[in-house]
């Protein structure tokens, strides 16, 4: 598999190569996996994030402090009792179709989200009781209920906006040719091999973007990927692997960009969905904590992380003000763990892990696998495109899953539609009512302490039951060639061009 990585990676560098040959200032971005589909309500990929933020234009965005700031919406305001927030959007925005965004283009979007089968927007926008559009540039969602997070949902895909032209009957299209309204609009997407977007001249800040093209080239391999930079055929590279951080730091030809993000890598256990739950072993809770026992997550961060891998057991980040110090990160205990399967009636657990196939990954299941054997599980490893292996865990297919989560700037964002009954991303179908109560009442309270309380009630019970166990804060560090100026890293993991140039 990694002979078949590096041809492929060969491959996008020659393309990239070839592409930046025959068009002047293209910017050319190497992803650690292809992103799923191109089409924000129905997407849930890291890199597919990255894509849209150069494509797709939201309602508000975050800058680098985490502060939510204009983007298609020029303000926002909500009523006295926090149930109806109302947006005054922006007059100069165009669709790549050349058609008007306006209100009634933002209402049809929200409705789309909400409505479609497939939306993975529908948990993040569940509070919206209805949206009107009462001129071009007012929008007004009216809410069932105050909700805290609604605003980091619409700055993130939730908020994304596509052409209302493109919605038909034929939901799959938008994915194949998403229409937006951001700085680049969509030109070709070749499958695991490259995506094109070409400047779009009429978007309202098109002066701030210097580039006529941004191409984006999945290359799984973190060293080739690497390669690829100090070559010639990439100019910037996220997720460079933790263990090339002093080579690139003492390489003069390169820039390293890092900073510390909102996401998190955890295991993931198949608790309800299908037939390959009904034999988990991972279904007894004693199992899951012995598992969890049987790891050192300072020895991951070490080995793998290159030491920018800080160890995880919640799933908000030390930045965050939800953070709590109430769940210590529990240390390695072979023995307990045995002693837990001991009583569980297992000696052995066979079992399989899957996840998605890249240097970094592939690196940390070795050394689980190796770790958790000493503690009496028997773990076979699977490794799959990071696409294919988000699709096979919604449909059930899998026992053990590593899995990373980008972050979110609301905590809301990086629990609900994970342990939720009816969460979107809750694969792994955990259910527990009270978990559902606690976390529906949290997206009702603005104040900090109190909604703080809440969470630490919610993680009481998750910790308990071991519901996943989460690993490492996910960093983002950033490779760029030298020529590349006015870059900055955001703690969203977000690439933004706006002010990026080439030096002369």
């Amino acid at each position: 598999m990694k002979r078949k990585t590096f041809k492929l990676g060969l491959c996008a560098t020659l393309l990239a190569v070839a592409s930046g040959a025959a068009v002047a200032q293209e910017m050319r971005i190497g992803l650690q996996e292809d992103p799923d589909v191109l089409d924000p309500h129905r997407a849930r990929t890291y890199v597919g994030r990255i894509v849209f933020t150069s494509l797709c234009d939201k309602l508000v965005d975050v800058n680098e402090k985490l502060q939510f700031v204009p983007q298609l919406a020029e303000s926002w305001s909500w009523n006295d009792d926090n149930t109806q927030l109302t947006f005054k959007l922006r007059s100069d925005a165009v669709f790549h179709d050349g058609t008007k965004f306006d209100a009634a283009a933002a209402k049809a979007n929200i409705e789309r989200a909400l409505s479609l089968q497939d939306s993975m927007r529908k948990s993040e926008l569940a509070s919206v009781e209805s949206v009107d559009a009462p001129d071009a540039q007012t929008l007004v969602l009216k809410l069932k209920k105050p909700d805290a997070t609604l605003l980091a949902s619409l700055s993130d895909r939730a908020g994304m906006m596509l052409s209302p032209k493109t919605f038909t009957d034929d939901t799959a299209a938008v994915g194949r040719n998403p229409v937006c309204s951001g700085p680049y609009k969509f030109v070709q997407r070749v499958q695991n091999d490259r995506i094109v977007l070409d400047k779009f001249d009429q978007y309202y800040n098109a002066k701030d973007y210097a580039f006529k093209r941004v191409t984006f080239l999945p290359i799984p391999d973190s060293t080739v990927r690497l390669s690829n930079l100090r070559a010639g055929g990439l100019d910037i590279l996220e997720r460079m692997n933790p263990s090339d951080a002093q080579q690139v730091k003492s390489d003069a030809s390169l820039q390293f960009a890092n900073v510390s993000g909102l996401g998190y890598q955890q295991f993931y256990f198949n608790l309800a969905n299908g037939k390959r739950a009904e034999t988990n072993p991972f279904k007894d809770a004693r199992v899951r904590r012995a598992f969890e026992l049987s790891l050192d997550r300072n020895v991951i961060n070490e080995v793998v992380g290159g030491g920018i891998f800080d160890p995880a057991n919640q799933p908000f980040p030390p930045a965050s003000p939800y953070h709590s110090d109430k769940f210590p990160i529990p240390a390695r205990d072979v023995a307990k763990a045995k002693a837990l399967l001991k009583e569980a009636g297992k000696e052995q657990v066979k079992a399989e892990l899957a996840f998605g196939n890249n240097t970094t990954t592939s690196a940390i299941a070795e050394m689980v696998q190796a770790m958790a054997a000493e503690a009496g599980f028997q773990l076979s490893l699977r490794p799959t495109e990071y696409a294919a292996l988000l699709s096979e865990a919604q449909s059930g297919n899998f026992e053990l899953l590593m899995r990373g989560w980008s972050g979110r700037v609301d905590p809301d964002g990086n629990i609900h539609q994970f342990v939720t009954c009816k969460g979107a991303l809750n694969d792994g179908r955990y259910c527990n009512p009270e978990i559902d109560k606690l976390l529906n009442e949290a997206r009702t309270v603005p104040d900090e302490a109190k909604r703080k309380a809440i969470y630490d009630q919610a993680q009481s019970i998750l910790q308990n039951e071991t519901q996943s166990v989460y690993i490492y804060y996910q960093p983002w560090p950033f490779v760029l060639a030298k020529k590349v100026q006015g870059f900055k890293p955001y703690p969203d993991g977000m690439i933004r061009l706006k002010g990026v140039t080439f030096a002369q």
